[in-house]
């Protein structure tokens, strides 16, 4: 029984002289025409599915990613722009909601993202931004990405505007549960917030407990950021060497790709796992 994607109907659905493709007289009077890809990341597109699927593989096989430009030139086809489209909208399909909030011992921090201001020609360099933290000359304009891993677990990561109480106070109510047993920083003041009771819809402090890499300190007892410190050098590693330049407004995509590399690592099914989402 075929169902149509914009009414959810069965009735008056009725195939047409195009193969895997049908009309709903349901929603209009001319019919609504769909096929198996409608509603997909592969609606509108001239490529056929086994090429869409080796894209997928290639980009799932890659640990630190693999440019449009690689996979234009491996494809073959037409125009890099092709390639590019591709990528994105896979990249986009990476991104699902399946990631329940992480428990156990837990790790949070924030990297920035982009090309150091003193590089920029003395024409295009930006002044200092006055107040948070990490806004000084050599991170102007640089993009700031949190994250927060369970270790030996999943990764959940988000390109943030700014890096203040309140939005880091939204992704750790979002990301972490109530039920973790150790939330571990650095020294960071924007963290302290979790150890007072009712610091969000009045839910209970949390076990922080912080290193302080300014003194030299990286590792206390089981205190430490050594997972979420690895998941930012394969993310930077993977933007300078495969992509060497990733733009403001497509970073959170790259940021899903990685992510759900990450938390599909042992997933003999991870190719599904994107189809799922697609």
């Amino acid at each position: 029984m075929v169902v149509c994607p914009r009414c959810l109907k069965s009735d008056r659905v009725k195939e047409i002289n195009q193969p895997w493709r049908w009309q709903c007289r349901n929603c209009s009077k001319n019919g609504y025409r769909f096929s198996l890809t409608t509603g997909t990341i592969f609606e509108n597109t001239k490529y056929p599915l086994s090429q869409w699927f080796r894209v997928i593989y290639t980009m799932l096989q890659s640990k630190k990613g693999v440019s449009a430009l690689q996979l234009h030139r491996d494809l073959g086809s037409g125009d890099y722009r092709t390639a590019w489209y591709m990528c994105h909208r896979i990249r986009a399909a990476m991104q699902s909601d399946e990631i329940m909030r992480l428990g156990g011992e837990v790790e949070i921090d924030e990297t920035y993202v982009g090309g150091k201001n003193s590089n920029r020609p003395l024409s295009k360099r930006k002044q200092p931004k006055k107040g948070g933290r990490g806004l000084g000359s050599r991170n102007t304009d640089k993009v700031a990405v949190i994250g927060a891993i369970s270790r030996k677990g999943n990764v959940i990561a988000r390109v943030v505007e700014r890096l203040d109480t309140e939005t880091v106070g939204t992704f750790v109510e979002r990301a972490i549960s109530e039920k973790v047993s150790l939330v571990a920083s650095d020294e960071a003041p924007v963290y302290h917030f979790m150890e007072h009771d009712g610091w969000t819809r009045g839910r209970a402090a949390l076990p922080h407990e912080t290193v302080n890499h300014r003194s030299q300190e990286y590792v206390r007892g089981n205190v430490h950021t050594a997972h979420i410190d690895s998941f930012w050098s394969l993310l930077k590693r993977g933007i300078m060497g495969s992509f060497h330049k990733v733009s403001k407004d497509y970073l959170p995509l790259y940021v899903n790709e990685f992510a759900f590399r990450h938390n599909h690592r042992r997933d003999a099914d991870v190719f599904n796992a994107v189809l799922r989402f697609a």
